[in-house]
């Protein structure tokens, strides 16, 4: 099963093991709502690989709503416009996606549950266009260095950058030079009516992107495997090898560790954690009490 796991987003799949509690909890905001369907956010024009994760995590059952920015996503779950939100945490060769971890201090809700997507780019233009008409391509411009080797060989063509791969997509639909081409998923070019002209154009296969659901209540009752939080030591020698420590101690393996900068404390830092635990289990309550000793600040942004 763990084989199956590990393989499955190479596949374009997920294996979900909590599928039929998060069915439930989705048919009982349903009658909540009435006839409307519940709803979650995501970043961008419709055919972007956030649309995508969004439509996979929830199925059809919950409508996917464009969002222009990551900050919109958080205020549209906390005023209770959509039920949740759809947010990209880290690229397996990007890094992480820091303004999301800032907003994840900032708001006042919960990560309850996440999905890695495999991120496959193809070239994709007008039907009937052919590799050697094209002269400009748009794009993201992350789209464009996970890209590179592909795009060195073409190097006469013009690279111009927009927001992300759907509105590139989009906007060569609606133009009317042949000549432009986009980078984007299958799934924009469905969309939009363009043809995939080359394939799986990315430099390096193994090209993951954690994406992490967001909102005010858990889908599913614990015991959960995984849980993220926050925290700041103090700035001392030893301070966060004390709280490390902690995690050694109870056989708590950290599978993530990032620092980021305090806004308005030059050189001072929050460190960003992903546990394979649950931090709000009752059994764990003696390890989160040394946790709250040995820190100067802590925040639990979800279990799931």
């Amino acid at each position: 099963m763990r084989d199956i796991y590990v393989i499955a987003p190479v596949v374009g799949k997920q294996l979900d093991f909590g599928y039929l509690e998060k069915a439930t909890v989705v048919s009982r905001l349903r009658q909540t709502n009435g006839k409307s369907r519940p709803s979650a956010a995501f970043l961008g024009e419709p055919g972007t690989y956030s649309h995508r994760a969004c439509n996979q995590y929830f199925g059809p059952e919950v409508a996917a709503v464009s969002k222009p920015t990551f900050r919109s996503i958080f205020e549209a779950v906390k005023t209770g416009e959509v039920n949740f939100g759809v947010v990209p945490l880290e690229n397996s060769l990007s890094g992480s996606i820091h303004a999301n971890y800032d907003l994840l201090l900032e708001y006042d809700l919960r990560i309850i549950g996440e999905l890695t997507l495999r991120i496959i780019h193809h070239l994709i233009a007008h039907p009937g266009t052919r590799l050697e008409d094209i002269q400009r391509v748009l794009s993201q411009a992350q789209a464009f260095q996970q890209c590179g080797r592909f795009l060195e060989s073409h190097g006469n063509w013009e690279l111009v950058p927009v927001k992300d791969t759907a509105s590139a997509v989009k906007a060569i639909s609606t133009g009317q030079h042949r000549s432009d081409a986009a980078i984007g998923s299958k799934e924009a070019a469905e969309i939009y009516r363009m043809t995939v002209i080359e394939e799986g154009i990315e430099t390096d296969p193994r090209n993951y992107t954690r994406f992490a659901v967001v909102g005010t209540q858990p889908l599913k009752k614990g015991p959960y495997g995984k849980s993220s939080l926050i925290f700041s030591t103090g700035h001392q020698p030893g301070s966060l090898f004390e709280v490390l420590k902690v995690f050694a101690e109870n056989a708590i393996n950290l599978v993530k560790l990032e620092s980021r900068p305090i806004h308005g404390k030059p050189w001072e830092y929050m460190f960003y954690a992903d546990v394979e635990a649950d931090v709000e289990a009752e059994t764990f309550k003696p390890v989160l009490t040394r946790m709250i000793e040995k820190t100067d600040f802590l925040k639990i942004l979800g279990s799931y």
